[in-house]
């Protein structure tokens, strides 16, 4: 069990790791050995709470499938141990930021002064731009 928060946690064996070529220019044991590392999270058959998945699936943007499946993919090291660090480091980042609600928003009203404030400058721009205008006989 990987445990997210005190509240959030999933099975490890929901991730699937699969290793690939990493392509671009590079060293000799990229050219012959699967070194990049390709992670998938299937979100909506994943025991994370309802709320956590939607989450999830707006932060992964363009790393989420249109099945849900969540991709994530290191390829910058030469090495297929440190790929596969990074690679579930950077997939525990995202469920720990998918895990924290966010905060919701308190609406506020404005006060009395402050409305009478906002106005009464309203008022005096209009008025300034009103005296720069052209009248009909200037001109």
């Amino acid at each position: 069990m990987i445990h997210i928060t005190d509240t959030v946690a999933f099975d490890e064996r929901e991730i699937g790791e699969r290793f690939v070529r990493a392509d671009g220019p590079g060293r000799i044991n990229e050219d012959r050995d699967a070194t990049a590392v390709e992670l998938r999270l299937d979100i909506p058959r994943s025991s994370l709470p309802r709320e956590v998945k939607d989450r999830l699936i707006a932060l992964g943007d363009r790393h989420v499938t249109r099945a849900g499946i969540l991709v994530v993919v290191a390829r910058a090291d030469g090495s297929q141990l440190h790929n596969r660090a990074a690679a579930h480091a950077r997939l525990l980042a995202l469920l720990e930021r998918a895990a924290i609600a966010p905060a919701r928003r308190k609406p506020t009203t404005l006060s009395a002064a402050t409305r009478r404030k906002r106005l009464s400058v309203k008022q005096r721009q209009s008025a300034v731009k009103r005296s720069r205008s052209s009248r009909d006989g200037d001109v």
